[in-house]
């Protein structure tokens, strides 16, 4: 399907299983050795963590598949190696940016960008909320305390926090400042804490 000019808004985004054709389609793609593969690694270092990104991309698969504006596809694989042990993890992406709007090499800032964003929310919320522990398990709870979270997250990172855990182990110690978060704009310091009026 063209994309329409006048109405520009492109995706990326992982392909899962439940578009079961299209993920057949993409798995069996990579899977043959195609000249036009286009591949692109980057490694990183952190700590004692060493990880290697490899995304391979192509455009062959855009007459084919039923997908509206489809781009590219392709295959990210991410090694990383830790005292010792090697992990990995394969997945795929689907965009509707071509071959000549971005290439493999812009195409992996981009996901390194959006799914970082994606984990670290994901992280906080299993590891400083404990969330999968969590009793609240009937009709719409789950739901409620999920956009709970994501609230609080939200609120403390526009403050300018990082670490969250040890921001809403401050707050909880402060009420008074927990309560300017949310109705005291003026509240909110560039040291990244609410306060009320300045009282401690």
């Amino acid at each position: 399907m063209p994309k329409d000019p006048g109405k520009r808004g492109d995706y990326l985004f992982r392909l899962k299983a439940n578009q079961p054709a299209l993920h057949a389609g993409v798995q069996l793609l990579f899977e043959q050795p195609v000249s036009s593969l286009i591949t692109v690694r980057q490694r990183d270092r952190h700590g004692d963590r060493q990880e290697l990104r490899e995304l391979t991309v192509s455009s062959d698969l855009n007459e084919w598949a039923d997908w509206p504006g489809l781009g590219q596809v392709g295959r990210l694989i991410y090694t990383c190696r830790r005292k010792g042990e090697i992990s990995r993890e394969t997945s795929y992406i689907v965009t509707s940016l071509s071959a000549q709007e971005a290439t493999a090499g812009q195409l992996l800032h981009l996901v390194r960008g959006h799914w970082g964003i994606e984990n670290r929310l994901h992280w906080v919320r299993d590891v400083t909320f404990d969330e999968d522990r969590c009793q609240v398990r009937t009709r719409s709870a789950p739901q409620v305390m999920a956009a709970l979270r994501n609230t609080v997250i939200g609120l403390l990172r526009l403050t300018g926090v990082r670490n969250i855990a040890a921001a809403i182990r401050t707050h909880a110690w402060h009420a008074p400042r927990a309560l300017a978060l949310v109705t005291t704009p003026q509240g909110i310091t560039q040291r990244g804490y609410a306060v009320d009026s300045g009282k401690h």
